[in-house]
């Protein structure tokens, strides 16, 4: 995640030139009359583009296939946001860079959603050498309610923008917490009857507040970056607790190596399934419109699988 502050002086030089000459910033008369909107990761442009429906265009920033916690804004990512309506992050512990990106852009009537407002948010129990203790946990979406709330500070930012469909946001808004609700009663009554509590994932440390709100024991072989390696003595140790416990599934994280797993897989003859963050899509998942809700009900299905649940 801190990669990109190494970038972030050049960018904003480059961009502020680009700017100077194309006179950034919405142009009503050369673009349609839908609300633009910037996202940074999948959950917020899923939220935005439920809720927006056919009166917003909605860009994801993180191109398709790339892992979240690695990517770098390029000078046209700030050219986006400085022609945009609204953009959208998730917080300062999930896209640091958005603040130097955000005092560049040049359209000062640009409606800025920090997605986290209002969510109590958690730290993690594993944490990388480079990260301080206490450092929250960003995966604020993988808690259902918590999401509910990203929700409607997405839902505001819209009525501020287009106060006459304000009551079409509330509905769509309203739609989508329900969709999060139906996860949430789903998860409740299957995550409740499962023989085994505790969930190994051979990645980086991303369902905290899941395992949290369903009262389920998390172990995560690596810290908040996936980018960290987790040391042999880390590795022997989570291996051991597996071999104690009998467990016999290892989940595995999206659109980042499964070596890990695949290790601990080995090492203690359990089975791997797929647990997915839902930071980002692959391509082909982009292209056929795959919904935060379709993903999150997968999950479930390797949940109750790997955890056997009734």
């Amino acid at each position: 995640m801190k990669k990109a502050y190494l970038i972030i002086g050049a960018v904003v030089l480059v961009v502020a030139a680009v700017l100077l000459a194309t006179k950034a910033g919405p142009d009503r008369t050369s673009r349609s009359n839908k609300i633009i909107v910037i996202t940074t990761i999948f959950p917020l442009y899923d939220m935005a583009r439920s809720i927006g429906s056919d009166k917003a265009e909605v860009t994801l920033l993180l191109p398709p296939g790339v892992e979240a916690h690695a990517f770098e804004p390029k000078p046209s990512d700030l050219v986006k946001i400085s022609e945009a309506d609204i953009f959208v992050y998730t917080g300062k512990f999930m896209e640091p860079w958005a603040n130097d990106v955000l005092k560049s852009a040049a359209n000062r009537k640009l409606i800025v959603v920090d997605a986290s407002n209002g969510v109590k948010m958690i730290s993690p129990v594993v944490h990388d050498a480079d990260e301080p203790v206490g450092s929250p946990d960003p995966h604020i979406w993988l808690d259902f309610a918590d999401a509910k709330i990203m929700t409607m500070n997405i839902k505001a930012a819209f009525t501020a923008r287009d106060k006459e469909h304000a009551v079409f946001y509330e509905q769509t808004a309203a739609a989508y917490a329900e969709k999060l609700n139906e996860l949430d009663t789903s998860y409740k009554a299957t995550l409740g009857s499962c023989k085994s509590k505790e969930l190994v994932y051979g990645g980086h440390y991303a369902f905290g507040y899941l395992a949290t709100r369903y009262g389920l024991k998390y172990l995560a072989a690596q810290g908040l970056s996936p980018d960290a390696e987790p040391t042999a003595r880390d590795l022997a140790a989570l291996v051991d607790q597996i071999r104690k416990d009998n467990i016999k599934y290892v989940f595995y994280e999206e659109l980042t190596s499964p070596k890990i797993a695949e290790t601990i897989a080995h090492e203690t003859q359990s089975k791997m399934l797929l647990l997915n963050a839902a930071h980002n899509l692959a391509r082909d998942q982009f292209e056929q419109g795959v919904t935060f809700y379709e993903i999150m009900s997968k999950n479930l299905e390797n949940l109750k699988t790997g955890l056997e649940c009734r």
